[in-house]
């Protein structure tokens, strides 16, 4: 299923009041939030909890706006998620349940987050499709795909992990070339 296709179903079953929106988003884009979360001093019931708030808020918004996704879902609720994680952080509050009124109270800040998310991914993706297709599907496979260096040399046939991690670090650079002549 494309990312088009999710996000079409996903929205039309939030608009019927389904639950098989919530369990679509969740299979296939929970595990963004909680690699975030568990990576920034957070543990799993963390991850979870912000996921579903994250869910709610995007339950809110479909229904606050005429809500069009111009990208895929997972960059709009990692964008939710993370500025919940981050926020819950810099508070140092740990709270049990989001407030019925948070998105109406920090609907600024959650779509200036929702906006840097966008714009983050559309610039990895104009890198992305910089980049030699080997490169891509490799740093595909790696970070977003969660395959791990092992899978990695199987998968490309690379003698050692040495040379898989080498190759890593080539494709990696070949972005973060494009990306210092972007800055420019």
């Amino acid at each position: 299923m494309d990312k088009r296709t999710t996000n079409t179903l996903a929205i039309e079953d939030f608009r019927k009041d389904s639950n098989v929106a919530f369990a679509i988003l969740y299979q296939k884009y929970f595990v963004y939030t909680k690699k975030f979360v568990l990576n920034n001093n957070g543990n799993l019931e963390d991850a979870e909890d912000i996921f579903q708030d994250a869910l709610i808020i995007l339950y809110e918004k479909l229904y606050a706006d005429n809500f069009k996704a111009y990208t895929c879902l997972a960059n709009y609720l990692s964008g939710i998620s993370k500025n919940l994680w981050l926020k819950k952080l810099r508070n140092k509050e740990f709270l049990t349940e989001i407030p019925d009124n948070y998105y109406i109270t920090h609907q600024e800040e959650i779509n200036t987050a929702i906006e840097n998310e966008r714009d983050y991914w559309d610039k990895l993706n104009d890198y992305m499709n910089a980049i030699s297709s080997h490169c891509k599907n490799l740093i595909q496979d790696i970070f977003m795909n969660n395959k791990n260096i092992e899978e990695i040399q199987s998968k490309y046939k690379y003698s050692s992990k040495h040379n898989a991690q080498n190759q890593k670090h080539k494709c990696v650079e070949q972005i973060r070339k494009i990306k210092d002549k972007d800055n420019f």
